[in-house]
């Protein structure tokens, strides 16, 4: 079972115990929190399984500012948790502040490169999985018009757009993608309210599917997409159980698998830079009972091909976070 901390502020963190076992794993979650249904809990879930597994313990703390970040590795790493998981880009800055601190402390980060001796960077293909989500929103679309939905607005989330865009248009070339973001800070992460208005907004404008790559902000998305009988897309976790036959599909970004191999690999965590796509099964689209009656052999073959095409390099999907200038729009 995971030691748990009650959250009652940035004076919380200093808090934390230091009474852990040595070399006991911890991660840090990210604004919205383990249960946002989306990249946090993708992460929890990693972390669960590999207790679930091994018998062991993990710790674990929610920020619920921005002040929280540093406080909160600084803590951990004092109390002997190794090693310290991080979910999301925005701890960069943070971890760059307290690595070097605790040289024998093993990190890792997702989402985000930062180039320290103890500190292991995971970034995901996003691009390649929002194509094959894309290649299906075109083809389930009747009105030729679909809809993109970003949390805040950065690089990362840019690259979710760019390679959703270019699927949907490589299934249908004469395709329309309306694109929105949240907001520019990162209240956009969690703000579902924000989330069902931008959904109404482009469905007022002819979409009848709509991705959301928005974290806690896209349940939002979901809940209005299917309010309104259109189709929605989820984003990280397989979201398709929370509104079954709605959710078109998912673009599943293995975080939990992230986790889980940090979690084991332990105090002998491999450092350095790696990537999970297609190829590694790090990234793909999720296809269950929820969503099997809406989503098509016809989609499901035409997926399938791209997702092929992919991996073998016939089909080269543009990259946002290597060459801004996105190919299509």
């Amino acid at each position: 079972m995971s030691f748990m901390k009650a959250i009652l502020g940035t004076a919380s963190v200093l808090a934390i115990s230091a009474t852990a076992a040595l070399a006991e794993p911890a991660i840090i979650f990210d604004i919205g929190g383990k249960f946002d249904k989306s990249f946090n809990e993708a992460a929890f879930a990693g972390a669960t399984r590999w207790a679930e597994e091994t018998g062991g313990t993990f710790r674990e703390f929610e920020i619920s500012s921005e002040a929280q970040r540093e406080q909160a590795l600084r803590r951990f790493a004092e109390a002997g948790s190794n090693p310290i998981v991080m979910t999301g880009f925005a701890f960069a800055s943070s971890l760059e502040a307290v690595a070097d601190d605790f040289p024998d402390t093993k990190f890792a980060i997702i989402d985000m490169v930062v180039g320290k001796d103890n500190v292991a960077s995971v970034v995901f293909n996003e691009h390649e999985g929002s194509y094959l989500v894309g290649v299906a929103a075109a083809m389930a679309s009747k009105s030729g018009t679909v809809g993109f939905i970003g949390g805040m607005d950065i690089p990362l989330i840019r690259k979710f757009a760019c390679g959703y865009v270019q699927g949907v248009k490589a299934a249908n070339p004469d395709a329309t993608v309306i694109q929105n973001m949240t907001g520019t800070d990162f209240r956009a992460w969690n703000d579902p309210v924000k989330g069902g208005e931008l959904t109404k907004a482009q469905i007022g404008q002819g979409a009848d599917v709509v991705y959301a790559a928005a974290g806690g902000t896209g349940v939002g998305v979901l809940q209005t997409a299917a309010d309104q009988g259109i189709f929605s897309i989820g984003v990280d976790s397989n979201q398709n159980y929370l509104h079954p036959g709605s959710v078109l599909t998912s673009m599943v970004k293995r975080v939990d698998v992230a986790v889980y191999n940090a979690f084991t690999q332990g105090e002998d965590l491999v450092t350095g830079f790696s990537v999970l796509g297609l190829a590694n099964g790090g990234i793909d689209y999720a296809l269950d009972e929820n969503n099997a009656a809406v989503f098509t052999p016809e989609i499901k073959a035409a997926v399938d091909a791209a997702k092929a095409g992919i991996i073998d390099g016939s089909i080269k999907v543009h990259d946002y976070m290597s060459d801004s200038s996105c190919p299509v729009s």
